[in-house]
């Protein structure tokens, strides 16, 4: 059957769930009535080559070829291809689900052949402990198929990568020419099978235009190899890019070379630029019509943006459709033990968006200029539960990760809501910012949902460094944060940074201080280090004087200009930092070596700490502002307690009580309180019972409290025992 629009993501994104871009236009493309097919390419090349017939010409291949001194460990995985030909297919349908009780053979450790990726293995080997059978399996699987990676790059193709490929082709290439020149060089092992895949593709769908969604770095030269294909082979079909990767580093495009391989690059938003582009090439607008797109007119780069064509709101550009992709194929891996970490590559998620943009828009590292961080625009939570709901027909599962730039609390609280009285079963994490709105109840609140994990930026954990990327936080209020989310069982990961304009020596030693002191205080579960990259949308990119930083140089490249070098006259010299930070980190991750001193992790001097070695913990321990206010929400998530009214007696006198009994999913409990006070409680509850549609303020619980006659709100209220039902689900929010 023949599509219209053929929408594709090459290789490689991640392989245990779709990069959800190609979802999103096709679910919009279905509301304009256009047809259109979608294939992650990743997953097509991944399986076609990690299969018995994909190995078996792998070796053949090698073993054809005259080659110079094989390393020690390419030899070995060579003498063993036999049983890396013979156990492929299994392993690879364990790691999809559909073979679980390989783990036991898998963690024997005497099925798998074994090369210098299980070398790390022994370190770890304590760190298994906590993991399943499953779990164990997947990680020892996952060394197995990095042994081949190792192979691959060595004899056939050095730009190999699972989750990237040619990454360093297109890493802040100014020129197109490195990358130009790969194009005009014969195809590497991996552009054969991409090719083939692509080939029979193009066979079955027969479209009219083929749009490529390049995330990455790691996917744009696989792009322009699919593009090089297309116009050799079909020459009449038009072909479009679009995606993070020219979203930020192509906007100051100027190479004509680009449109030999492909006609038109498009930016920001997808939904209007497609419409508008197809509507072109129907005949049905002219090229003004066009937005935000680059185009080859006359042998010049042009530009065209229809300024008068405005971007659809979030709730018309319908639900991410997620048909064509082979959603029971994807390939779950464990890279690193920790269990939040391994969130990215283990599991299936439905990836969707509770926001466009971002709420906050400040941070000076950021790229808040652009308009998909800039433009800030929530979805209300029933139409994203009614989305959530189609999505878990369609594929089956009910796993979701909201890829926002960051997830504003008040809509999370509502969503979470949401689920609840939908009676949904989900499990979601999500990105945030460590601000104090995250309460113990909320995160009560978000863990009832379905809420498993969240991350956010921590950055530099440097008060003074905080106040420079105008993040709004401070480490003892992200310490408080993090509590309460671990302390509601949901796991946190931060992403933190090193290297930011004038950060010295001693700033990077206390801020990997702070980290060593949360990972101790068991507040923080995983992170990961990035080093900092001036970039040109962000306030340091546009104005580097303010920060005391230089740009190594004002030319701009013809090709991508988006990361910046640029000088730190005042700062440390910070790549230094990177082996230590990282090696650090992955231990504290496992939970090991919380009490080396920090000079342990480098090969040079640095500074002792300036931080107090109980920072984190007195942070903890001191008291939080009032973030209860008279317009918080009261709500109750737990069933109705039974309550009667019972006589006790002491030293001769008697009085009653009302005795309340909770049942919850883990315990039962009781509470006890003057018999007035009961009667209105039993009713207060009934009233804010999550599945009511009304919600009820604090202010209003005091009114009907005073109403009834009763003295005394805050003290019956804000102690023992009413202040214990929040271990039932009676939350303010």
């Amino acid at each position: 059957m023949s599509h219209s629009v053929f929408l594709i993501t090459p290789p490689f994104t991640q392989l245990n769930t779709p990069y959800p871009a190609t979802a999103y236009l096709k679910g919009f493309l279905n509301t304009k009535g256009i047809s259109a097919f979608q294939a992650d390419l990743g997953i097509e090349v991944t399986l076609a080559l990690f299969s018995k017939q994909g190995l078996q010409q792998l070796f053949d291949s090698i073993g054809a070829e005259p080659r110079a001194e094989l390393s020690e460990n390419v030899a070995r995985i060579i003498a063993l291809q036999d049983d890396y030909v013979n156990t492929i297919d299994a392993v690879i349908l364990f790691l999809q689900g559909r073979n679980p009780t390989l783990a036991h053979q898998i963690s024997k450790r005497d099925f798998l052949p074994e090369a210098s990726r299980f070398a790390q293995l022994d370190d770890l080997h304590w760190a298994f402990g906590s993991m399943g059978t499953q779990d164990r399996a997947k990680h020892l699987a996952t060394m197995y198929l990095e042994d081949l990676s190792d192979l691959i790059m060595e004899c056939v193709d050095p730009h190999f990568g699972f989750s990237r490929y040619a990454e360093k082709l297109s890493r802040s290439a100014n020129s197109f020419d490195e990358l130009y020149d790969a194009l005009h060089e014969g195809y590497t092992y991996i552009d054969h099978i991409l090719t083939d895949l692509l080939a029979a593709r193009m066979e079955a769908v027969q479209p009219s235009l083929v749009a490529i969604s390049v995330p990455f770095p790691g996917n744009l030269y696989a792009a322009f190899r699919c593009g090089q294909w297309i116009k050799a082979h079909y020459p009449q079909v038009k072909i479009a890019m679009g995606g993070g990767f020219p979203n930020t580093e192509l906007r100051s495009l100027s190479d004509p070379r680009v449109f030999e391989f492909i006609d038109f690059i498009t930016l920001d938003d997808g939904e209007a630029p497609m419409e508008n582009l197809f509507q072109y090439l129907q005949g049905q607008k002219n090229i003004e019509a066009l937005k935000r797109t680059f185009l080859l007119q006359d042998g010049a780069v042009t530009y065209v943006n229809n300024a008068s064509c405005h971007d659809y709101k979030q709730s018309q550009v319908g639900t991410p459709d997620y048909s064509d992709l082979l959603l029971d194929q994807y390939v779950s891996a464990i890279e690193v033990v920790n269990p939040m970490h391994s969130l990215w590559s283990d599991g299936r998620w439905n990836k969707l968006t509770m926001a466009h943009g971002c709420y906050w828009g400040k941070c000076t590292f950021c790229d808040i200029s652009l308009d998909y961080i800039r433009v800030y625009e929530p979805i209300a939570a029933s139409m994203l539960c009614d989305r959530m709901e189609t999505i878990i027909a369609q594929t089956g599962q009910n796993g979701f990760h909201f890829v926002d730039e960051a997830a504003p609390p008040a809509l999370m609280r509502a969503l979470a809501l949401e689920i609840i009285r939908r009676k949904l079963t989900v499990t979601w994490w999500t990105n945030i910012r460590f601000e104090k709105s995250f309460t113990r109840d909320l995160c009560l609140l978000l863990k009832a949902s379905g809420c498993i994990a969240v991350s956010g930026g921590l950055e530099v954990a440097s008060d003074r460094l905080l106040g420079l990327i105008q993040k709004g936080i401070t480490v003892a209020q992200v310490a408080r944060v993090n509590r309460h989310f671990t302390e509601a069982g949901i796991m946190v990961h931060a992403y933190l940074m090193y290297g930011f304009p004038t950060q010295t020596a001693q700033e990077t030693i206390d801020s990997l201080e702070m980290v060593r002191q949360m990972f101790a205080a068991g507040i923080l579960q995983s992170a990961f280090w990035h080093q900092f990259t001036m970039t040109a949308h962000s306030p340091v990119g546009l104005e580097p004087a303010k920060f005391s930083v230089q740009k190594e140089s004002e030319a701009v490249g013809s090709f991508a200009n988006n990361d910046i070098m640029h000088i730190d006259p005042t700062g440390a010299d910070h790549e230094s930092f990177s082996y230590g930070l990282k090696k650090s980190l992955l231990n504290f991750m496992h939970g090991a070596c919380l009490d080396y001193p920090l000079q342990k992790w480098f090969d040079f001097k640095v500074p002792k700490t300036s931080v107090a070695p109980d920072f984190i913990t007195k942070a903890l321990t001191e008291e939080e502002a009032g973030t209860i206010k008279p317009t918080s929400k009261v709500v109750y998530l737990g069933k109705q307690p039974s309550m009667e009214v019972i006589t006790k007696s002491k030293k001769g006198s008697t009085w009653e009580v009302a005795s309340f009994t909770f049942q919850n999913k883990k315990e039962k409990m009781n509470i006890s309180v003057p018999p007035p006070q009961g009667e209105w409680l039993a009713g207060v509850l009934a009233q804010v019972a999550v599945a009511n549609p009304k919600t009820y303020t604090l202010q209003e619980i005091k009114d009907s409290y005073e109403a009834a006659g009763l003295e005394d709100f805050e003290l019956f209220w804000d102690n023992k025992p009413v202040n214990t039902l929040y271990r039932s689900g009676l939350l303010k929010l």
